[in-house]
């Protein structure tokens, strides 16, 4: 196997936690770094190493980062005591955070300015994937730039994508969550009023997926939502980002966003309920406040025939 540099990885949450798993498990050291020490003992626990701060990760040429928003990541760049302070030689930023257009431009022009390179690199996929090694890596940029980085994605990437140049994957990856947020949405409603009228919820999903409503999104938690289940595989707070960033894009490029704003505020209104915390799909809750009933089937209920 290819011996690679030390990569200094920041943000170990549900995705960045798989990522440094694959990387130690084939063959690349990591210096792990995370506000939250139990994420880091748990990097340590899989075999790589704990940074004391920035500066350690900052003495790794290339460092990537799996942060919530774009203002996170520029956070961690700036400040006299930030990645760009004293960075090392020819360094590259591989973002894999989910941020904005407007941002990308930005953290790219910083980091070039500090002498490095920037690469976005936003995933699809679920934590769960991530921890297999099975993400799908978008990549905006030069290619050259992608060849020196494809050794490390191919650690924990089942699929990467050139998407064209820088600016182009955030703008896709923006495209595909706001399309894969608005479906959690409108099933989410429309189970909040079959339950309101008192219709069978075990034939819900067997219905809607033998026809067109069938979804990725429907696939991977329609059932856990019925079940109750809303541990955050995909936060409601990252749902939210990340509509709020593509309605600012939107109307950033002159066009009308009807529904990307009914979207917004239907995941906002779960927020201001309290459920930013809990799974995307707890958008529900918001819908079953209105209803007054709980679109829930019980494991007897599912348990029994018709």
């Amino acid at each position: 196997m290819t011996t690679l540099e030390r990569v200094g990885f920041i943000g170990l949450g549900g995705m960045g936690r798989g990522l440094v798993k694959n990387l130690v498990a084939k063959g690349v050291a990591v210096t792990a770094y995370d506000l939250n020490p139990e994420a880091v003992a748990i990097a340590k626990s899989q075999g790589a190493s704990a940074a004391g701060g920035l500066r350690d990760i900052g003495e790794c040429r290339i460092i990537m980062i799996c942060v919530n928003a774009a203002e996170d990541v520029e956070a961690l760049l700036m400040g006299p005591d930030g990645l760009l302070a004293r960075p090392a030689p020819n360094f590259v930023v591989v973002d894999h955070t989910t941020g904005s257009p407007q941002m990308v431009d930005k953290l790219d022009r910083l980091v070039r300015a500090a002498g490095g390179r920037y690469a976005e690199a936003p995933m699809t996929r679920t934590p769960k994937h991530a921890d297999a090694g099975k993400v799908n890596v978008l990549y905006g940029g030069e290619a050259d730039l992608l060849g020196e980085l494809r050794p490390y994605f191919e650690r924990y990437a089942e699929n990467i994508f050139h998407i064209g140049p820088l600016g182009h994957a955030i703008r896709l990856k923006l495209i595909h969550n706001y399309i894969a947020f608005a479906n959690v949405a409108a099933w989410c409603e429309g189970f909040a009023l079959a339950a309101k009228d008192g219709l069978d919820l075990k034939q819900l999903i067997t219905i809607i997926s033998a026809a067109g409503g069938k979804s990725g999104m429907l696939d991977l938690y329609g059932q856990a939502t019925l079940d109750g289940d809303f541990t955050p595989l995909m936060s409601l707070a990252n749902a939210r980002k990340d509509v709020r960033y593509y309605a600012r894009w939107l109307e950033d490029a002159g066009l009308p966003g009807f529904m990307a704003d009914a979207v917004h505020q239907t995941y906002r209104q779960a927020a201001l309920l309290g459920h930013d915390g809990e799974s995307c799909t707890a958008v529900i809750k918001a819908y079953e406040a209105v209803t007054g009933v709980e679109a829930r089937v019980r494991p007897n209920d599912r348990n029994q025939g018709n």
